[in-house]
């Protein structure tokens, strides 16, 4: 009787909670707020501990994250990804409240990515709330039709009391432990920029790989560089960088808490991105000090204020990129703590993962739950 209740509750013919209730079924292993994430460790993963850890501290047992939502009913159910909710939502009970983020992605990126679009449109009716990081795109989401009214934006966050400026000891000693030669700038790119997840020696444009390349070569005809890697499927920038001579140093990390000595080595942060969703290395370079300058996408024009707190470009603005990198690092002494100081600021004040995880309470969450 206990299945066939269930089954009855999750085809989404009744409202489940009542159903349960009648039958003294009611459902305690989830809680009200549930965040789909994917099984790897990857940045979903981490945007959703981050938001569920954050509401826990303030209502405990609100949220958690789960990788296999098909047995919850009548709750509130966030996915990490509108992929994740294509894929998931149509065998969900219809009992529950559906929430998505969507961070990126647009028709030009390929006809596969549009296909997607199209079929995530016409999803909407079914989703109570839309989270995006993004200014950029917010604005993309309203032009395809998406009611204002179900659209929040959210910052994609940043845990600023793990990613914080270094002592000169902790730079020279992360210089030291990395290898970063004396005399060398070193920029850094970390992020996954190849396809699949084997060598990656095909290129995955949108990321812009090509772009990274192209921007350090020029930088190198100028100074002493060295390239500090990491993320899987970095084999097209690897052979780039070794057909034109560029030193660098590739580690892949099993935790994603063990990059901040890496950005503790750097001088530089380039983010040569033709799409993204933040990334979350644009607020942790901010957080520790690191000099960034990225192209239009995702949360750049958000956070950056072109040559206050980073350097901003257009798309494929490799010419761009390279004078606003110049400029940064040849600045003086105190231009560049001033900028320092100003960004990590701006990072603590709107982006800390605090903030962000109260949003999705007060904005999201608890409007579905009453």
């Amino acid at each position: 009787m206990k299945a066939l209740v269930r089954d009855f509750v999750r085809s989404g013919t009744c409202q489940g909670y009542s159903v349960l209730r009648t039958f003294g079924l009611q459902d305690t292993k989830f809680p009200p707020v549930n965040f789909v994430v994917e099984r790897a460790d990857w940045a979903i993963r981490w945007v959703g501990n981050y938001v569920c850890e954050g509401i826990e501290a303030e209502y405990p047992g609100t949220a958690s994250i789960t990788t296999d939502p098909a047995p919850i009913f009548d709750r509130v159910v966030h996915f990490g990804s509108q992929y994740m909710w294509l894929a998931w939502g149509s065998h969900m009970a219809k009992s529950n409240r559906f929430v998505t983020s969507f961070f990126h992605g647009k028709p030009e990126d390929g006809p596969d990515v549009a296909r997607h679009i199209d079929a995530f449109v016409e999803s909407v009716p079914r989703l109570s709330k839309i989270v995006t990081g993004a200014s950029l795109v917010e604005r993309r989401l309203l032009d395809w039709g998406v009611p204002r009214e179900k659209l929040v934006k959210i910052p994609i966050g940043c845990d600023t009391s793990l990613f914080q400026p270094p002592t000169p000891e902790q730079r020279c000693n992360a210089r030291k432990q990395l290898g970063i030669p004396d005399g060398h700038t070193c920029i850094g790119s970390f992020q996954k920029d190849g396809v699949g997840w084997g060598d990656g020696m095909e290129p995955k444009l949108i990321k812009g790989p090509d772009v990274f390349i192209e921007a350090v070569r020029k930088l190198a005809e100028r100074m002493p560089v060295f390239v500090l890697l990491t993320g899987p499927a970095r084999g097209y920038v690897r052979l780039g960088l070794e057909r034109h001579g560029i030193p660098y140093r590739h580690d892949f990390l099993n935790d994603y808490r063990d990059m901040v000595p890496y950005y503790h080595a750097l001088d530089l942060y380039l983010v040569t991105s033709r799409e993204e969703g933040g990334p979350m290395a644009l607020m942790e370079s901010m957080a520790t000090h690191v000099p960034v300058v990225s192209t239009r996408v995702g949360q750049a024009e958000d956070l950056l204020s072109d040559m206050d707190t980073g350097g901003l470009v257009e798309i494929n603005d490799v010419e761009g990129m390279c004078e606003r990198a110049l400029a940064l690092l040849t600045a003086t002494p105190e231009q560049r703590t001033a900028r320092a100081i100003e960004a990590r600021e701006t990072v603590v004040q709107g982006f800390d993962w605090r903030h962000v995880a109260r949003q999705h309470y007060e904005q999201v969450y608890r409007p579905l739950l009453k």
